[in-house]
């Protein structure tokens, strides 16, 4: 035989034979279901549910009267988009009225009914808003 046939076969030996090496003992399935772990709230002095096997329980007491009550990180409002002092409602009806301009008459806009109307008025509105901002 020559050395092309003899490399050829100890290729195919090793590339049967790598599987079966690969195959270790400690990386096979165990019959035994993975560790669960739960993380619990508990309210006033409610108890901490007691571990089944080999379950792991982790329990964080909370107030009473925030049993009933939206969590906190829910809760919180993202600080950066309302104004300071709320907002008056002046200014949240003219926000309303601007979302819903576009679809109005006289919107100067191609949605809406007679939209191409508004243009004059919306130069205006513009004018008026640089004119107080100064």
């Amino acid at each position: 035989m020559n050395k092309t046939g003899l490399l050829l076969t100890l290729l195919a030996a090793l590339a049967v034979a790598a599987p079966a090496a690969a195959q270790d003992d400690s990386l096979a399935q165990s019959g035994e279901p993975p560790q669960k772990t739960s993380v619990l709230y508990t309210f006033g002095d409610d108890p901490c549910p007691e571990p089944v096997g080999d379950e792991i329980i982790v329990c964080a007491q909370r107030p009473e009267s925030e049993r009933y009550r939206v969590p906190k990180e829910l809760r919180e409002e993202l600080k950066d988009d309302a104004p300071v002092g709320g907002g008056s409602w002046a200014s949240k009806v003219e926000g309303y009225d601007n979302i819903a301009r576009a679809t109005r008459p006289n919107s100067c806009s191609p949605v809406g009914s007679y939209g191409f109307t508004g243009c004059a008025s919306a130069a205006l509105r513009q004018w008026f808003e640089a004119r107080r901002a100064r």
